[in-house]
This record gives C-alpha cells, structure tokens and sequence, in this order.
C-alpha cells in the first residue's frame, strides 16, 4: 500500500505599498509565494506547483502575479520604494 498526495505550504515574501485594483485605495499588499508539494507517506517530496498572489491589506482582494513581477515587487519592497522588507520569509501550511 503507498500513500500518497500533496501538501500545500504559504510564503510572505514582502509587504509593498500599492493602489488596490479592487478597491482603489493606496494600502500596503502582502506578497505571497503559495508552493504545493508531492507527499510520499506524508513526507514533501518536491514541488510541483508555484503561485505569486498579492493580497491587500484594505479589502482583501487577491491578485495574481508573475515569477518576475513578485522579483521586482520584492527588490522594491526590500529597496524601501513603497514598502517595507519583511525580513525572513514565513512558511505556513494552507488549505487548498
């Protein structure tokens, strides 16, 4: 019997100062790098799915970005141009 699946795992990247295609508003977004890895008997193998979303902080709307724009978006937060470096990224278990 093998068991097997995936586990899904949240980075915070970095906090930006952006205006909210949603809402409109000038208001810090999260950067987020959502990873989903294979599981072999509950064990993350390697992953086979990556995600960048940006998420405001007023509204909460998510949106999706590209590998190069979360780059930038990252450099431009660590810069101090609109946004502030968070430091280490967190790593978080999420449900899918």
């Amino acid at each position: 019997m093998i068991i097997f699946g995936s586990k899904g795992y949240l980075y915070q990247l970095a906090i930006v100062t952006l205006l909210c295609g949603h809402c409109g508003n000038p208001a810090a977004h999260t950067l987020k790098k959502r990873v989903t890895k294979f599981t072999l008997f509950f064990v993350p193998l390697f992953p086979f799915s990556t995600k960048y979303v940006t998420q405001c902080t007023f509204c909460g709307a998510e949106q999706k970005v590209t590998k190069e724009q979360a780059e930038q978006l990252q450099k431009q937060g660590a810069s101090g141009h609109g946004g502030q470096p968070y430091g280490q990224p967190q790593q978080q278990p999420y449900q899918s």
